[in-house]
């Protein structure tokens, strides 16, 4: 065809504010020769079904008839007349309606249109999308349009065919994404001792923010390692079993918070190899002399590894960067992220991983499988210019044909981090009873709690009291609502003045807690010692400790009588013997 027919089309994507989609083709047809003209047209669709297809030339309908094959539509259209002569040109349009394109799920409209079946059919191809102001701001787009413009009621883009031509379309409204979970972690103590389990909770990143209604039976503490992962500590008593359930919600953004902080000093420690990383593999170490940069990599991988569908099942032996280069065709998704991120660590860029859950209606890539948990990887790259880490997914760039480098959709929820460990901790999912498989991850589209505070709770005891020495207490902020808390301010006050000691808080995650100690200075008869201590959380007092200053003031006028009293009568002894020799 086209050696035949100069082909150029304008399709127009006109979304209505319940989702329903008014697609129309707007083709010019212009014969190259005088020997050939067109009597008919057919439209291949791929994924789609119109509903209601039409089409027009000079506002007259033209027939149209619909062929269905498998997830193929053609919509042939039959011309009534011949158009002969060479550069003689036709225009018509076809145009329909769809109510897959655009979905509402959870809080977000999400848009995505077919990607380009044939790249060389069209020499002029380009895309227009309407789209209701009511759908909110626009979260993440992928690949950028080339116009931008707000007409009426209607946000219109554009893009031309180099925009669309290897991927398609994706575009999604809405401030933030939540799904609600409900988790399960099966714990056994085997020993006829206590001891001391962790296990990894979902933690907040950059692009998510975890509020958690319950988690039961409630850990010791909850701590955060140096990857950013939240690890909650539990005492199990021998031959106990434990089912600890955790549930809430997570918002997922499509920009970076600035919570939790980046500990810029520990980015560097992701450049190392590890047991699945083999950056120091000689293969390895040229793809990342010749390929150099984040993008370059993901391409790579994205193109080079073939997804195995035979492959995604529970406890699937991990392969690792090395292997997944040997073994190409035989790769899933922690394959795709272990050899992206040992090249990227190779070229001096510091990557990890994040395993959880991702959001999928394609039910060959699902995450969870009817019987039991099947978990998703992805890489992040350390971004130097934007200081921040980037999610990506090769994996799903691979499958769906979707960009997932330029912008990560609003459906992967972080479980765990691996930055300075390849594989642990361990993430949901992963607390397995061993007699028989269980399904322990339930995520669903969700709302947000309505408590999404956190609650500060100030404990202090006194633990030094010696005489003649500063009294000192120890402090334990905890954190006992849903949410985490970040950068709060810690400070002492004495007898409501500046006493000199206040720290930061970087971060306290949910039931988890922050332990510091000051003292309050011994002093002669209390002169300098404070009569109380005020201890106060982000400017907000709560707490007021009595000190040991009366004890301190009364000891000290009783040892200063004491010695008074001693003084006194050493010299009245003195005086006394003295008298005495006189008289003799």
């Amino acid at each position: 065809m086209a050696d035949k027919f100069i082909s150029n089309s304008t399709v127009t994507y006109d979304i209505y504010p319940n989702g329903l989609t008014q697609v129309t083709h707007d083709i010019t047809l212009q014969n190259k020769t005088s020997e050939f003209y067109a009597s008919s047209y057919t439209l291949s669709l791929s994924g789609i079904n119109p509903i209601n297809p039409v089409a027009h030339e000079n506002g007259q309908s033209l027939p149209v008839k619909i062929k269905s094959d498998k997830d193929i539509y053609s919509i042939e259209v039959a011309f009534p007349d011949d158009l002969v002569g060479k550069d003689r040109k036709r225009d018509f349009s076809i145009s329909f309606q769809d109510k897959t394109l655009t979905t509402k799920q959870g809080e977000i409209w999400e848009i995505t249109t077919p990607r380009l079946g044939d790249q060389n059919a069209f020499d002029f191809y380009s895309t227009i999308i309407k789209v209701p102001s009511s759908f909110g701001n626009l979260a993440y787009v992928s690949p950028n349009p080339s116009y931008k413009e707000q007409v009426g009621d209607k946000i219109i883009f554009s893009f031309d065919k180099s925009d669309s031509l290897n991927s398609s379309i994706t575009m999604a409204f809405g401030q933030f994404q939540v799904f609600s979970f409900n988790l399960t972690y099966h714990i056994e103590n085997p020993l006829n001792e206590n001891v001391s389990y962790e296990i990894a909770l979902p933690p907040d990143t950059n692009f998510q923010k975890v509020n958690y209604t319950k988690i039961d039976p409630l850990p010791q503490k909850v701590n955060i390692d140096e990857d950013g992962n939240w690890i909650a500590v539990l005492q199990v008593k021998p031959r106990q079993k434990i089912d600890l359930k955790a549930q809430g919600a997570v918002q997922l953004f499509a920009s970076p918070n600035q919570n939790p902080k980046i500990d810029y000093k520990k980015v560097t420690n992701n450049l190392a190899k590890k047991d699945l990383w083999q950056s120091d593999d000689p293969k390895i170490v040229d793809l990342a002399k010749k390929l150099k940069t984040p993008r370059a990599i993901y391409d790579y991988v994205r193109t080079y590894l073939s997804y195995d569908y035979n492959r995604v099942a529970p406890n699937v032996e991990r392969l690792g960067a090395s292997l997944a280069l040997q073994n190409p065709k035989n790769a899933i998704c922690t394959e795709f992220t272990d050899l992206f991120i040992a090249i990227a660590r190779a070229a001096g860029i510091p990557a990890r991983e994040i395993e959880g859950y991702a959001y999928t209606d394609n039910p060959q890539i699902q995450p969870l499988s009817l019987v039991a948990d099947v978990l998703h990887a992805w890489p992040e790259y350390w971004d130097n210019e934007k200081q921040i880490w980037i999610p990506i997914d090769p994996t799903w760039g691979s499958t769906s044909g979707i960009d997932y480098f330029d912008k990560l959709d609003l459906k992967h929820f972080a479980f765990v981090i691996h930055g300075s460990d390849s594989k642990k901790p361990y993430p949901a999912g992963s607390y397995k009873e061993s007699a028989n498989p269980q399904k322990d991850i339930e995520v669903t589209f969700g709302q947000l709690p309505a408590d999404r505070n956190p609650k500060i709770e100030v404990q202090s005891k006194v633990v030094s009291q010696i005489p003649f020495s500063d009294e000192i207490f120890e402090v334990k902020i905890k954190n006992n609502g849903p949410v985490a808390v970040y950068d709060q301010s810690f400070d002492v006050l004495f007898d409501d003045k500046k006493s000199g000691y206040t720290q930061n808080i970087s971060a306290i995650p949910p039931f988890g807690y922050y332990e510091t100690k000051f003292s309050i200075p011994y002093s002669f008869i209390g002169q300098k010692t404070p009569a109380y201590a005020s201890i106060l959380v982000n400017g907000d007092k709560k707490a007021t400790l009595q000190t040991y200053k009366i004890y301190v003031t009364i000891s000290n006028l009783l040892m200063l009588c004491v010695f008074v009293f001693f003084v006194i009568s050493m010299v009245y002894l003195k005086f006394k013997d003295g008298k005495a020799k006189k008289h003799s």
